[in-house]
């Protein structure tokens, strides 16, 4: 249990014994005023009120507590909107890294999926990625944070095999919006250049059974028709090459239109043509039109107030005292109720004021400062975490969620690791030279988010996201090498007295030997991506 007002706890005792003594003076006084009139009325006012002090100090004791603001416990709230069910499709396939759009197809899917995101508030989200195989990153949720993290993490190198399997898309597009029992419109947003790896009439079939299973389509086309080559970029974003076949041929890639008709059509959906500029907008005066349902979505609060315990004990013990002894009762009752109304209500924090207001850097320091001043230390030090990682103050979050990830709350200390991992993916995007330190510190802080909750699709996504992430280990080479660290133990290598000697600066042969390794190492790791994804294809299929 903790208090909104711990000072107001430490008090409660001494205004308790003042409203007491209070008390006790007054029926003195009572008493002594009616000695004056005739002894028989001052054993009458003797005989009566004897416990008031009493009761009274006990009554002003819980209200005070009430006041202190207590809170205990977790419960579960429940928020009901009026939603659609809508699955966003992306193509991951190589073809969508063609640049004939500015920056290439990918991102401008992934933007204008982005920006729908935000339209389209309270609606049931899902998110599929697809190229040779089709892959479902998030079921139907109502938290669009969780889509346009995934989102952002889209590139063709999650996909196990090339290609683009369009008509695996559309059987597992209906699959996910065929699980919704609610009696709003379900609908697939399809962004794709329509360059397909299966055939058009499985494709055409495809959507037909999507026509007939009720889902709205709609079609987002990316790309020009003139072809363009998909060039591949290194990790500083320099063209190194452009996309081969297996004969060694440059690859020429466009958008397929007549491919994307005969999908609208035989799903009876809309096109949405890659020329317009706000594919977003088309989308949403689409949807705008189709029928929403009620839905709700539960989540759990901690520390729930619970100032109305103590209140309600003290209200109860007045109404009682004053059926029994009517008269300067009815006077606190009076009081009690007209001046603990703000324990009832019990006001938001200043951190969460700061994040209603769209400012979670002064959330971030509001929950700070909460957390230094003890209140739900645990909650606020997460809090502050996530409220720095929503504005980018990655070292701000990181020691905040860091001190989160203490809790004994199995359910907290799960959030904060994760928050964490996600934390070390966002850094190592950030910062290159030290992207590989952030990305084993998300794959530790995932695995010990998952030993938490095993079941957690997001962290498990996220751990095998970090994975792919991190570099290859090197090579091990000959023993003895020059270039072998020496051993840190207590061998009696001479190797290990070279920190004592001066240092000096690289020579040019030093760092041209450097650089030739990492671009040796990036071609190689290149090269095993290339073959792992022709591996994975039949002979003569495209993967791109």
């Amino acid at each position: 249990m903790i208090f909104d007002a711990p000072l107001l706890l430490f008090l409660a005792p001494a205004v308790a014994l003042a409203v007491g003594f209070g008390a006790w003076l007054g029926r003195g006084r009572r008493i002594r005023l009616a000695r004056r009139w005739s002894p028989a009325l001052a054993r009458m006012a003797k005989a009566r009120g004897g416990w008031a002090p009493a009761v009274l100090a006990v009554v002003a004791l819980l209200a005070t507590v009430g006041l202190a603001g207590p809170r205990l416990g977790r419960t579960e709230i429940t928020t009901e909107t009026r939603a659609l069910s809508l699955v966003f499709a992306v193509d991951i396939s190589r073809s969508m890294l063609a640049e004939d759009v500015a920056p290439n197809r990918l991102h401008r899917s992934v933007r204008e999926a982005r920006r729908l995101i935000e339209d389209l508030e309270g609606d049931r989200l899902g998110l599929i990625a697809f190229a040779g195989q089709s892959y479902i990153l998030a079921p139907l949720t109502v938290d669009g944070g969780a889509i346009r993290m995934y989102l952002d993490a889209l590139d063709p190198d999650l996909a196990s095999s090339g290609g683009s399997n369009i008509r695996a898309v559309l059987a597992q597009g209906a699959q996910l919006l065929g699980a919704t029992t609610e009696a709003a419109d379900r609908v697939l947003v399809l962004f794709t250049d329509g360059e397909a790896h299966d055939t058009l009439s499985d494709i055409v079939e495809e959507a037909e059974a999507l026509k007939d299973a009720g889902v709205r389509l709609v079609v987002v086309a990316e790309g020009r028709t003139e072809a363009v080559r998909i060039p591949i970029r290194d990790s500083t974003g320099t063209i190194t090459e452009y996309k081969q076949d297996a004969d060694g041929r440059v690859v020429q890639t466009r958008r397929r239109d007549d491919v994307l008709r005969a999908i609208v059509d035989a799903g009876e959906g809309t096109l949405v043509p890659s020329e317009v500029a706000d594919q977003a907008g088309a989308v949403r005066d689409l949807v705008d039109a189709m029928k929403r349902s009620p839905s709700s979505e539960t989540r759990t609060a901690d520390l729930v107030p619970r100032a109305w315990i103590p209140v309600l004990a003290a209200a109860l013990l007045l109404i009682l005292y004053t059926v029994a002894r009517p008269g300067p009762a009815l006077v606190a009752l009076a009081g009690i109720v007209l001046g603990v109304g703000p324990a009832a209500a019990q006001r938001p924090t200043d951190g969460e004021r700061a994040l209603a207001a769209g400012d979670p850097a002064g959330a971030a320091a509001a929950f700070l400062s909460e957390a230094g001043r003890g209140t739900a230390r645990d909650t606020s030090f997460y809090n502050a975490g996530t409220a720095a990682l929503e504005a980018g103050r990655l070292d701000v979050a990181r020691g905040a969620l860091a001190e989160a990830a203490k809790s004994l709350d199995p359910a907290l200390r799960y959030r904060a690791l994760y928050n964490l991992g996600l934390l070390g993916l966002l850094a190592a995007e950030a910062d290159t030279t030290r992207q590989e330190e952030f990305l084993e510190d998300a794959v530790d802080r995932l695995r010990q988010a998952l030993l938490l909750e095993p079941s957690s699709a997001r962290a498990k996504w996220n751990l095998e996201l970090a994975d792919r992430r991190r570099p290859p280990p090197p090579s091990g080479g000959g023993g003895g090498g020059a270039g072998t660290p020496p051993p840190q133990g207590g061998g009696q290598s001479e190797a290990q007295r070279a920190p004592e000697t001066p240092r000096q600066g690289l020579s040019q042969s030093q760092a041209e030997q450097i650089l030739n390794s990492m671009e040796r190492r990036e071609r190689e790791t290149r090269a095993e991506q290339q073959r792992r994804l022709q591996a994975g294809s039949a002979g003569g299929v495209k993967d791109w």
